[in-house]
């Protein structure tokens, strides 16, 4: 019988400080391959032709105001801020426990402080546009994503390799 593991806590945090308590939601990036439609001669349909990945962008809310988010806000680098998601999922049905983690390096790209009311809860995201990505389940590598570099790792195939070498890189 198949029962799905459910996010039962995490953590985030910003260049290794801990947000414990103050950060409640994150949504890590997305991962979309860019495709572009190709229909030549003699095909009787279009095919989507790989064009690489889109961007990747790690957002997350905060319960107030994160000071070193917006230190690091307008930073030159592309990758100048680390974000280390650590989340805890578990099975209902069986108990198991899995640990994921994403680590996204980037820099701030947005901040958005939201309404602020006296009495109401307030609410600050941020976002990062990201040009690194490692998704890790249960300490094993799944992804991992150097847009720099040109690193495009899925289960352990490097599957710019050959580019990267046809580069000379």
């Amino acid at each position: 019988m198949g029962f799905p593991s459910k996010l039962k806590d995490l953590n985030l945090y910003g260049d290794g400080e801990s947000w414990k308590g103050e950060v409640a939601e994150c949504t890590i990036p997305k991962l979309v391959l860019k495709m572009e439609d190709w229909r030549g001669g003699g095909m009787i349909g279009p095919v989507p032709i790989d064009q690489g990945l889109d961007k990747l962008e790690f957002e997350f809310k905060a319960g107030g105001l994160l000071l070193s988010p917006l230190q690091q806000f307008g930073a030159p680098a592309a990758d100048a801020a680390q974000l280390r998601f650590a989340g805890a999922y578990q099975n209902d049905h069986s108990g198991v426990e899995n640990y994921a983690e994403v680590v996204a390096r980037g820099r701030y790209s947005e901040v958005d402080f939201g309404t602020q009311k006296v009495g109401d809860d307030t609410e600050t995201t941020y976002k990062m546009a990201c040009a690194y990505y490692k998704l890790v389940l249960d300490n094993t590598v799944i992804l991992e994503i150097d847009l720099l570099a040109g690193i495009f790792v899925v289960f352990g195939v490097d599957r710019y390799a050959e580019r990267r070498q046809a580069l000379g890189a």
